[in-house]
């Protein structure tokens, strides 16, 4: 793998860098800056190497539909103050642009293009368009490791067209997942949430053999209650998992894996709706669970106690309302009062997961916290990453 850092000459180089700046947007309103903040040393060492700076990312889900809700425009902005330097959005279609009609003005510093995903062809990993990217620039960078295990044009193909080189970010979040892995101490206990438990199946069978518990929280929960012959109320869930929930049981069993999920939970009758706490046969129809309960949350605080290794990727409930964080904050407080003991190495990913650990401050207190969460654990299962593997056959 070639290094951005390794080379000398970038003066008046036009460099395609590629960022991830999926951050969450309220109303074009920014709500966390982690992943903007994590991309500021690239792109203050391309500005002191004085190269022309082409930025390259994405906001949301637009599946190749152009869609202003998800503009880069508010997080152009935000850049222009950060890095006190003039930055250009180009709205113009990616398809008409020239690699001599960008800066034309003395004064253009950066240029971002429109989100890449308003173009189907990005996520189609499309040879010709990702051939037409390259042509705009003289070298590729790219420092998005949480977008690397996607295999997109603007992460992979581009790779085949230009000079291609690892950013700053991406080699420090590689570098320490290596340390990591290198240094995890058993018992290991991966706490996971999310929504949907179909694209997390390939990652929770991988870390059985490895890990001793696996706890599983947040909407992936859900699932697992019905599957257990709960009601889970109006709840979100996934259909047509029943399968791969009785795969991840069944599989379990061959190893020394704990399979944890909720024993009690904290429900509404909406997301803004007062706190209430059930047994799990005291939910009905009309409740939404939101948070764990004080059961489940003694029980997983009592295995992070006896774990000498943490990783966490998802919140354990609606953070985003305080009557429903109570879960995700005591797992966190938990997580760091062993922490300042010294007597567990504990890691954090996932945008979702950076966001709740900053509304609770305690971001500062984990050993190592990544902006990656699909990325980040399909590294630490072992997976080469789409990216990482384009970047290491140059």
């Amino acid at each position: 793998m070639n290094y951005i850092k390794d080379q000398e000459n970038l003066n008046e180089k036009k460099v395609l860098l590629r960022l991830d700046l999926n951050v969450p947007l309220k109303n074009g309103i920014i709500t966390d800056e982690t992943r903007i903040n994590k991309t500021l040393p690239i792109l203050n060492y391309l500005i002191e190497k004085k190269s022309k700076i082409i930025v390259i990312s994405h906001v949301g889900r637009p599946k190749g539909k152009w869609n202003e809700d998800l503009s880069l425009k508010p997080i152009c902005e935000i850049f222009k103050k950060k890095l006190n330097k003039k930055t250009k959005l180009v709205k113009e279609n990616l398809f008409k642009l020239k690699k001599n009609n960008l800066f034309t003005n003395s004064d253009d510093e950066i240029i971002f293009l429109e989100n890449i995903r308003f173009y189907e062809e990005e996520e189609k990993n499309d040879n010709n368009f990702s051939k037409h990217l390259a042509s705009l620039a003289d070298l590729f960078v790219n420092d998005a490791f949480s977008c690397s295990h996607r295999l997109h044009a603007s992460m992979c193909e581009i790779t085949k067209f230009l000079p291609s080189y690892a950013g700053l970010q991406l080699e420090t979040e590689i570098n320490a997942l290596k340390q990591v892995t290198a240094q995890i101490k058993k018992p290991i206990t991966c706490i996971i949430g999310g929504s949907k438990i179909s694209t997390k199946i390939g990652i929770i069978k991988n870390l059985i053999p490895k890990f001793n518990n696996i706890i599983i929280v947040g909407g992936m929960a859900n699932n697992i209650l019905k599957y257990k012959g709960h009601t889970i109320g109006k709840s979100i869930k996934e259909d047509n998992c029943e399968t791969i929930i009785e795969d991840i049981f069944k599989f379990s069993k061959n190893y020394t894996c704990s399979i944890i999920y909720p024993e009690d939970v904290v429900v509404g009758k909406s997301l803004e709706d007062d706190p209430k706490i059930k047994e799990l046969n005291q939910i009905v129809s009309d409740d939404l669970i939101l948070d764990i309960g004080p059961k489940t949350i003694k029980k997983i605080n009592n295995i992070i106690e006896n774990s000498k290794t943490v990783l966490w990727n998802g919140p354990a409930g609606y953070f985003e309302n305080p009557n429903f964080a109570k879960g995700s904050f005591e797992i966190g407080k938990k997580i760091v009062e062993r922490n300042k003991l010294n007597q567990i190495f504990s890691v954090a990913g996932g945008g979702d997961t950076v966001s709740l650990l900053n509304s609770i401050g305690i971001i500062n207190n984990i050993n190592f916290v990544s902006t990656a969460g699909g990325a980040f654990l399909e590294y630490l299962e072992g997976k080469e990453l789409p990216g990482i593997k384009a970047l290491n056959s140059k």
